[in-house]
Order: structure tokens, then sequence, then C-alpha cells
């Protein structure tokens, strides 16, 4: 077993020579191989390659001082304090030792939960709504798809199986998303005084036709309103319980409501009909640029939030009955790990022996539409990687959107693919997924420089 380290104090002197020296000594006497890169006052010294950093097991980092850690991506890694290293030294060789190395998949899980406790503000509230309205479009998307599968125009009879679906799908998961988004956005920000308001302003915003946008303009309002009154009012201790009961519910679903019905709800329905109808409307190349543009935003920070706008933008769009740019992003979405995973394939002497194990578990990622499985090859080579799989999304997503594929799923993958109806246009969907992913392939091979 090997192992790598690298020593690094605040000062730069004594410390991170002192715990490189605890670090090898502790080493030799168990008899594992370790290399350690000190970086003191003078720089760098001893220099980890990337060939020790590739063959080790995993990576001991004690340090009181910022250290990279891109160029250990996918190795295990302990950090500790260097003081910690310099006075037990022998207990930390042995936890290193214990480590498992994370694959792809574990990494990735990594990611997105950093990734959500990252979350601040605007972005943290709206994607809060998002996640609790998925499983209602998801579930919503699906069951509408299996009422076509007795006919396009069959659920319009009273009685009937497909009209029953329709019924499930259509009116019950489909009518409750924009409340559930509201809803959970203003729990979001005020917690449970919100919850309340948000859903009544939710549910306001459908019967103005003001739709996904005033859902969320109406979570934000109930949101904030219900958290000012909860700081501003000071009531006797002896009625303080009746605030979150009465007072919080009563005055915030009052001024939302107010507020969705007298002057929010018209203009954001005027704005809502109007890209509606401008998006049923789209064709040929403003319809290709549409998808591309999609497409590239879902590649260009996979997860992140320029993925995340993108994608909430098509989930909006499904209660509108506009289903073609959901059919892009998620196309767009699925390229990037597949075709990292073509091009460990196709070539080889690109990528390293760990790399081509991840991308292994990379074709898993992609054809369940996670991203977020191109992030650690990105993180290793952003100058050749980035390029290569913005430019494979954005022509799966302008593919997509010019062959007029729908998708009434906002999740899944492949896996929905074979779901009656629930795709339209299949032929032309698997098309442009498999045009991405080759372009990103093969932009990888023509990008990436050969391992030696």
């Amino acid at each position: 077993m090997k192992l790598v380290a690298v020593t690094s104090c605040p000062t730069g002197i004594a410390h991170t020579y002192m715990a490189a020296e605890a670090l090898e000594n502790a080493a030799k006497k168990k008899g594992i191989a370790l290399k350690v890169e000190t970086q003191g006052s003078v720089g760098v010294e001893n220099e980890l390659t990337a060939e020790e950093i590739r063959e080790a097991h995993a990576v001991i980092i004690a340090a009181g001082a910022n250290v990279s850690k891109e160029r250990f991506e996918g190795k295990a890694i302990l950090e500790v304090e260097v003081a910690q290293a310099i006075k037990d030294a022998a207990n930390i060789i042995e936890r290193a030792m214990q480590l498992e190395k994370k694959d792809l998949a574990q990494q990735v899980e990594t990611i997105k939960q950093e990734r959500s406790a990252e979350r601040t503000g605007f972005y943290k509230h709206l994607m809060s709504g998002v996640s609790f309205m998925l499983p209602l479009v998801v579930a919503g998307g699906l069951i509408i798809a299996l009422s076509f599968v007795f006919g396009i125009e069959a659920f319009k009879e009273e009685g009937t199986l497909a009209a029953a679906l329709m019924q499930i799908g259509g009116a019950s998961a489909f009518g409750l998303m924009v409340p559930i988004l509201a809803g959970y956005i203003a729990f979001s920000i005020a917690d449970r005084p919100g919850l309340a308001p948000g859903l009544i302003g939710g549910s306001l915003a459908v019967q103005v036709g003001a739709g996904f946008l005033g859902g969320i303009i109406a979570g934000f309002i109930a949101g904030y309103t219900a958290d000012f009154l909860k700081k501003t009012i000071r009531l006797p201790k002896s009625l303080e319980g009746l605030k979150p009961i009465l007072l919080l519910p009563f005055l915030s679903s009052l001024f939302v409501g107010i507020m969705m019905i007298y002057v929010i709800g018209a203009p954001v329905k005027s704005i809502s009909d109007a890209l509606t109808g401008w998006l049923q409307n789209l064709s040929g190349t403003n319809a290709a640029l549409l998808g591309a543009i999609l497409g590239a935003m879902m590649a260009f920070d996979m997860g992140g939030p320029v993925n995340k706008a993108a994608y909430t933008f098509a989930v909006g769009l499904l209660g509108s009955n506009i289903f073609e740019p959901q059919a892009a992003v998620m196309a767009a979405g699925m390229t990037p790990p597949l075709g990292l995973a073509l091009a460990t394939v196709l070539f080889k002497n690109k990528f390293s022996t760990a790399e081509r194990e991840a991308g292994k578990a990379a074709w898993v990622l992609g054809i369940s539409f996670i991203t977020e499985g191109a992030i650690p090859f990105a993180a290793a080579d952003p100058i050749r990687v980035l390029p290569s799989i913005i430019t494979g999304s954005a022509v799966a997503g302008a593919l997509s959107m010019a062959f007029k594929a729908t998708l009434r799923a906002p999740h899944g993958g492949i896996f929905v693919l074979p779901i009656p109806n629930a795709v339209g246009n299949l032929g032309g969907y698997i098309v442009a997924i498999a045009a991405g992913t080759m372009i990103t392939a093969l932009l990888l091979g023509i990008l990436k420089k050969k391992i030696d």
C-alpha cells in the first residue's frame, strides 16, 4: 500500500517539516511507502507527481493553511491539523490505510450534498419549492402519458379509464403543482408560518391564470410577508400562542391574496400567455436556437445555478402543455456524462486508469440524467472538458427542439423512454442524445492530450 501526503502550516516554517518527518517515520515503522510534499515558506518541495497520486491508496493533508485538492479528485482524502500530524502520526497513518477510495457515484453524491448545503437566499428558496413540486410533476406527467395509451382524445369520454387517468394526473397532480411550489418557497423563507399563505397564493396564481411564474412570485411574497410579521408582531406572553395559529396565517394570507388578485395576477398572466404563445409558435431555426441555449446551460455548471435555471424553466412549462423544452433539457443533461464515458472507451490513452474506471460509472449516471457525473472529469481538466461537454449538450438540445421531441416526465433518463407516449418523436429524441454524446466524445479526443 502506498500513501501520499501534503503538509503546510500558516507560517510555512517549522511545523510544515516537523509534520512531514513525523508522518514519514510513522509510515516507515508500519512498512508503508509514503511520500510527503511540503508547502513551506520556500514554496513546494518534494512535489507529488501525477503517477504517484494515481498509485496512492489515500492522501493525507496535514495543513493549517489552504491546500488545493483538485489534483486529488477521486482519491480518499484524510484532512487533519498540522499539529495533530506531529503529535499522533501513527494513528493518522492507520486511519489513512483504512480509507476506501470513492467511486464516481459516491463522488457525485458528495458533490450534490455540498451544493445543496451551499445554497443561500433566492436560489435556496426556489430550489426548495421545486424539489417538493417535482414528485407531483413526475407522477402527473407519467399518468397523463398512460391515459394516451387508449388514444389521444380518449380521456374526453367520461367514465373511461383514460378519463380517470387524466383526472388523476392532470386535474389532481398538475393542479397541485403550483400551490406546492409556492407553499414550499414560503416555507423555506418563513418556516411553518409561510406554508398556509404560500399554498393559498399558489392556488390563486392558478385561478387567475398566472401559472408557474405567478406561483414563484406568490411564494416569495407569502414567505417574506410571514417572516416580517413573525419578527414584527409582539404580543403578551399569555397571547403569544395565538400568533402562529391565528394572526400570522390570517394576515399573511390576506395580504398575498389581495396582491395576487388586484396587483400581480393580471400582469403576470399577460407575460405567461405571451411566453406560452411564443414557445408554441417556435419552429425551425428559432426552436433549435432555444434548444442550443438550454443545452449549453445544462452543461455549463452541471447541476449548479445555471443548470437549475434551465431545468426549472422547462419544468414550469409542463403545466402549460409545452413539452419540447423539457425534452431538450433532459437530452442535454444526459449528454455530458455519456460523452465522457464514451471518450474513455474510444480514447483510452488520453485518460488515466482511475478515469477509465470512473467512465464505467459515468454510463449509469448519464442514462439516469445525473449531469453531475461529469464534474470530477471537468474539475481535473476544465480547459478541455468544459468546451467539449457544452458543445455536445448544445447540439443535443438543438436537435431535440428541431425534431420537435416532447417529454412529459421531468426526470428519469432513458428509463421513461419505454413508457407509451411519455416521449414524442422517440426516434428523433434518441438521435439527438446519440449525436450530442458522440460530439462530446470526439471533441474530448481532439482536445485532450495523451497520457504518458
